[in-house]
């Protein structure tokens, strides 16, 4: 039989390392993911310059169907091309993916050429177009 500091160390490492096994991370499902989700950040950043989105008056809401499509509006003020207001209808559909969320929208967005991580009560976006890059969290 083993005794002394050494065995302890031993023992208590057996210990850390079977609780760690028994942690596991967040696999989203279907059911999980469905609901409405609300932007609570909503920025993009072109060189220097960000822009808060919604300190600006802007939003995005988006409820997940569990039967895959989506309802829900982007408006961006002076977001549309040639300064006006765009005023997006969210409609159409989501997948998931591993945890990767999805977009297919009639609505010519970012939101459905952006790829999403799925996180508990929470969505997560960042990509860059023509030098733009948006950065989008959505939560329950």
């Amino acid at each position: 039989m083993l005794r002394g500091p050494s065995c302890l160390r031993a023992a208590a490492a057996a210990v850390v390392t079977i609780s760690a096994c028994g942690r596991n991370p967040f696999t989203p499902t279907v059911a999980d993911m469905a609901g409405t989700y609300s932007a609570t950040t909503f920025t993009s950043t072109n060189g220097a310059t960000t822009t808060d989105h919604l300190a600006v008056g802007g939003s995005l809401t988006l409820t997940l169907g569990p039967d895959g499509t989506t309802t829900g509006r982007l408006f961006v003020p002076a977001g549309a091309e040639g300064g006006g207001d765009l005023d997006a209808d969210m409609a159409g559909t989501w997948t998931l993916t591993g945890s990767t969320v999805d977009f297919a929208q009639a609505a010519d967005t970012f939101v459905r050429d952006m790829t999403f991580t799925a996180e508990p009560n929470r969505l997560r976006g960042s990509a860059t177009f023509s030098g733009t890059t948006i950065r989008v969290v959505l939560e329950r």
